[in-house]
């Protein structure tokens, strides 16, 4: 009889005892036995299958889903954001920006070229197209010189312009006028315009221009209403500083004053006078002569001295009120007479007598009558029209 294989019989032992225990509580018992295995592995293999699967249906979801967005929230009020304003980018350190031109321009080079001038007011000056100026020391009348030149940005174009003050000279005096000049793109001198002139009518008018200067933008010029010439006094003049502005197509005054009114140092005499009375002749054929004058002040303003001209044509000095003459001074525009002022308001009355030479005063003799300050200077009338008097000769 062989020999039995130990692994068989192991195996079979086992079966044995495997087929005891299934069988071994009865039929019904290994039924339900058998039942409630098989729920469990369902149960068991379908856990099984869904801890493999739903791993796998989740990395396939992902890699085809679209990207998650952020987590429902409920919406709630927020503040309105909106973009600050980007800064507005420097012209100035920009590559592309345009620069003005460079305006500045001697008088070398202002009166080496023709140039376009604005229009003279009142005065016959020569032609304004392509004029080249004269130096300021010209003699010539009807020309156009160059007094001076000064510069300042008066456009507002960041860039410097030229103001020259330029004269047109008829006689001892000259019409005034100030115009500003630039360059353009290409270098060339342009006239970008008349800033003022003189001898404009009305009262705003002025008849001389002092200086020039630019300060803030704007051209100040200062402007008189007399320009002093044949033996006209300098002081008589009265300034004042004018403003002026570029606007974009010429130049307007925009400050300062636009009117003279009446000048406040002046007043206004009238001189009224009795027959210039002759005595008769004596044995050289003189006589004496008498006159009496009066002076009113008809204006606001103190004469505080007062001086009588053309009675010397009548004769010597000789007595009377000639005594309350000031002493003459060596100067050459010293008056015949200076005397007591008449104060505002108020009239006073001088007599004269004078040696008369037998030829004479003639009929042409008369009495003038100015004002003069205390400090001996003098002045011109308010009504100049009753300044002056005739003589009536009696005898």
């Amino acid at each position: 009889m062989p020999e039995q294989d130990p692994l068989r019989a192991r195996f079979a032992a086992y079966r044995g005892d495997l087929t005891d225990r299934i069988d071994g509580p009865g039929p019904d018992a290994a039924r339900r036995t058998l039942r409630r295995r098989r729920r469990a592995t369902v149960a068991t293999g379908a856990l099984a299958v869904t801890l493999v699967v739903a791993p796998i249906a989740a990395v396939a979801a992902l890699r085809d889903a679209a990207p998650p967005g952020p987590p429902a929230a409920t919406p709630t009020a927020g503040p309105t954001w909106s973009p600050s304003p980007e800064p507005s980018p420097d012209a100035s350190r920009s590559p592309s920006a345009p620069t003005a031109p460079d305006g500045r321009i001697t008088g070398r080079q202002l009166r080496a070229v023709a140039l376009d001038l604005p229009a003279w007011a009142g005065r016959s000056c020569a032609d304004t197209t392509r004029v080249t100026l004269l130096p300021a020391a010209t003699t010539e009348v009807d020309r156009p010189y160059l007094i001076s030149v000064t510069h300042g940005d008066v456009d507002a174009d960041g860039a410097t312009e030229t103001l020259a003050l330029l004269g047109c000279r008829i006689g001892e005096a000259s019409a005034k006028q100030v115009v500003a000049f630039d360059r353009d793109a290409a270098g060339r001198i342009v006239t970008l315009g008349r800033v003022a002139r003189t001898h404009e009518k009305g009262d705003g008018g002025f008849e001389d221009v002092r200086a020039v200067a630019v300060a803030g933008g704007k051209v100040r010029i200062q402007v008189a209403d007399i320009q002093p010439c044949c033996s006209i006094p300098a002081y008589w003049a009265r300034q004042q500083w004018r403003t002026y502005g570029w606007d974009g197509e010429r130049f307007t005054q925009t400050a300062g004053p636009t009117t003279w009114g009446r000048d406040s140092r002046l007043t206004d005499l009238a001189i009224s006078a009795g027959p210039l009375v002759l005595e008769p002749a004596d044995q050289l054929g003189r006589r004496r002569g008498t006159v009496t004058v009066t002076v009113t002040n008809r204006g606001s303003v103190d004469a505080d001295r007062v001086a009588f001209h053309e009675l010397e044509r009548v004769g010597t000095p000789d007595g009377g009120d000639w005594d309350r003459c000031e002493s003459a001074r060596r100067r050459s525009d010293w008056p015949p007479c200076l005397t007591d002022g008449v104060p505002a308001g108020e009239r006073r009355s001088w007599t004269f007598r004078f040696r008369v030479e037998p030829e004479g005063p003639g009929a042409d003799v008369s009495a003038r009558v100015v004002h003069h300050s205390a400090d001996h200077r003098y002045w011109p009338d308010l009504a100049p029209g009753d300044n002056q008097i005739d003589l009536r000769v009696d005898g």
